[in-house]
């Protein structure tokens, strides 16, 4: 018998991932990038992103667990470079993302 289910490919795998988030993940998203644009890049505090997702009404809890933060390859398979940054060990600074325009 034949297997129906197949392996992700590599190019499939944002598409997947856009079908795993809450609607409310890329609407947060979108208005903070949108409120953040200046020509060419928007950059932005990840606790503005979470604020606005709990406002929708997602869980805080749930927002970090299941991974909706991880964005990354969603937005870049729609044109944008992301870039995310964290604090490392020893270091204290708000993480931010930073979605610029592809040419």
């Amino acid at each position: 018998m034949a297997n129906k289910i197949k392996p992700i490919k590599p190019g499939e795998v944002a598409k997947q991932k856009k079908n795993d988030f809450p609607d409310a993940v890329f609407e947060a998203f979108n208005e903070v990038i949108a409120a953040n644009f200046y020509g060419k890049d928007a950059t932005f505090n990840q606790e503005d992103v979470e604020a606005l997702m709990v406002k929708k009404g997602l869980n805080c809890n749930e927002i970090y667990k299941k991974g909706w933060m991880d964005v990354e390859d969603v937005y870049e398979k729609a044109g944008w470079t992301v870039d995310y940054d964290a604090p490392g060990y020893n270091e204290t600074y708000p993480a931010t993302f930073t979605f610029r325009a592809r040419k």
